[in-house]
């Protein structure tokens, strides 16, 4: 996931106003239909509730249900908390100060959005596990009964989520900084207040939506995530559902734990809403000047430029670097001819072949969903929309089980009308990129929402006029002068099915591993060397949306000056 759309995804799930003309057209249709296909598989879900298995349920709270409960409020507090206090923290100093640095960290701290924190979480348990480097050089230097924290535990996976996913607020907590105004600051000085103070009681309050919606956004992602907290023995909701799946494979029991996930994440959005109290995204200052960073020099500014090595270091730098090495070792042991290297091409062409399809069919889902609600306009283009796009908050666990299920019965059904053979539509490729477009599709409609938005009306209109229906509108005229939205929109849905685990994990068609996949099979056995191999090739390919947020953003390591 990348934070590309989230202003437009928490704009998404806001409350809908309903207007008073009820007439659907056939646009309206296309909506609705277009919409359906995301909200079918939750409601899959959901509907299981409605009918639950005693007997599971009854297993479930005697052994780990209260445990993976308690955990996953635990993770997703802790999360949100400390995303919230890092992120607004880096935010406000690469914005109210200047010190030495402070052009390079302003975009540079983005970077372990690049990381996923599956690779993160199994970088830091090898090398501070009790057999890694770190333990091992204590032992040697101060004997065998040197004391070391444990490293699987729930703190360890709040901090390497939090350190991955922290630049969600970041971004948004900077754009909101430096949409204040000076009067906001001249404001602070007459109430006597200094430069903390006026942040705490002044820019924090009035930037309170980009906050929520940064930190809402990574508690999602926490909830989302289940190898993180596998890799530090740390069971919840989601790691709960994998483990029933491969251990019990108890369907009715995945289902309805899914269906307990589904219902915690609504919760967490009606949570967010509510912490937000209906505010929006305003510039607060308009034309007005805007406040001078404050100038940090001699232990101040170098102290303000170590926190911040530290903190990019331990999330990106340092990480990266173990990967290079380790990548470096395995390739040297292996040779050009290895078994890694005739692995690594079919995992390569694999994965890019998967996110090729994905990126594709859910980038023309987005276009006709844009397009049709461009079109038609009123209350049920609004309503679909914000539907279709419900599907980038739910976990991968959730939509993967609703969309297994569902296909199954749709298998079934066609089998029992004599129409197919056996499971066509379960475990295929149409299955997974389904999944990813259900997953990712808000995602691409908003690059190409916002796209479609800057093509001049009177240019429709006048193909209107020559007889063009609204097809021929889009594939002719719009389609093209968006052709850049639309390749940033493909992209980034590519590098996001590059990295996703849940979804593929469960739906895969057999033999179609991807480079998620097989870095975390590799991990999980405990060949780290190994599974470096494809975790730095997808950490470079996360870099792309990175970049691409450098540039929306108005800066790159080109463009920085206060070096």
């Amino acid at each position: 996931m990348t934070a590309y759309n989230a202003t437009q995804f928490i704009r998404n799930i806001r409350s809908v106003s309903v207007a008073p003309n009820l007439r659907i057209r056939g646009q309206h249709v296309v909506v609705l239909v277009l919409s359906a296909l995301v909200v079918l598989p939750l409601a899959v879900v959901l509907l299981e509730l409605l009918t639950p298995t005693q007997e599971i349920w009854d297993h479930l709270w005697a052994t780990l249900l209260p445990t993976m409960i308690r955990n996953t409020v635990l993770l997703v507090a802790g999360v949100g908390a400390g995303t919230l206090v890092l992120g607004t923290t880096l935010a406000w100093l690469v914005t109210a100060y200047r010190f030495p640095g402070r052009g390079f960290f302003d975009w540079a701290l983005l970077l372990p959005m690049a990381l996923p924190s599956y690779i993160l979480a199994f970088v830091y348990v090898a090398t501070f596990d009790f057999a890694g480097p770190v333990q091992s050089a204590l032992r040697g230097w101060f004997g065998a009964d040197v004391w070391f924290p444990r490293i699987d535990t729930g703190w360890s996976a709040i901090l390497v989520l939090t350190m991955t996913l922290y630049p969600y607020v970041y971004l948004l907590a900077r754009t909101a900084f430096r949409s204040q105004s000076a009067y906001t600051f001249d404001a602070a000085r007459t109430m006597g207040l200094n430069r903390t103070q006026a942040l705490l009681r002044l820019v924090v309050p009035l930037s309170r939506p980009a906050l929520v919606a940064g930190m809402s956004l990574a508690m999602m992602e926490s909830l989302n995530d289940f190898a993180t907290v596998r890799f530090f023995n740390y069971p919840t909701l989601s790691e709960g559902i994998f483990r029933i799946w491969e251990g019990m494979m108890n369907r009715s029991a995945a289902m309805e734990l899914a269906g307990l996930l589904c219902i915690f994440t609504l919760g967490l959005i009606l949570v967010e809403r509510s912490l937000r109290g209906g505010a929006r995204y305003t510039q607060t200052g308009g034309h007005a000047p805007r406040p001078e960073p404050v100038v940090l020099s001699g232990v101040r500014g170098r102290l303000v430029t170590l926190a911040l090595t530290g903190v990019l270091s331990a999330a990106f730098l340092l990480p990266v670097l173990q990967l290079g090495l380790w990548t470096w070792e395995e390739w040297r042991k292996q040779g050009p001819g290895g078994t890694l290297n005739i692995a690594f091409e079919r995992y390569m062409t694999t994965t890019i072949s998967i996110a090729l399809l994905a990126a594709f069919a859910t980038l023309l889902w987005a276009l006709l969903l844009a397009h049709s609600a461009r079109t038609s306009g009123g209350w049920w283009s609004k309503l679909g929309t914000r539907l279709a796009t419900l599907g980038y908050a739910m976990p991968g666990a959730v939509i993967g089980v609703g969309i297994l299920m569902t296909l199954t019965a749709v298998d079934r059904a066609t089998h029992a009308w004599g129409i197919g053979a056996g499971l066509l539509l379960t475990g295929s490729l149409l299955g997974l990129t389904y999944a990813f477009g259900v997953r990712f599709l808000a995602v691409a409609h908003g690059s190409v929402e916002s796209s479609l938005e800057t093509v001049t009306p009177s240019l429709e209109q006048a193909a209107r006029t020559l007889g063009d229906g609204a097809l021929r509108v889009l594939v002719r005229i719009q389609a093209p002068l968006v052709s850049r939205g639309l390749l940033t929109a493909a992209l980034l849905v590519f590098v996001d099915v590059m990295k996703e685990l849940p979804i593929t994990l469960l739906l895969r068609p057999f033999g179609m591993d991807t480079l998620a996949i097989w870095a975390y099979l590799l991990a999980s056995e405990g060949f780290w060397e190994a599974a470096a191999v494809p975790s730095l090739s997808i950490v470079l390919a996360g870099l792309v949306p990175v970049i691409v947020l450098m540039r929306i953003s108005g800066r790159s390591p080109q463009q920085t000056s206060d070096l």
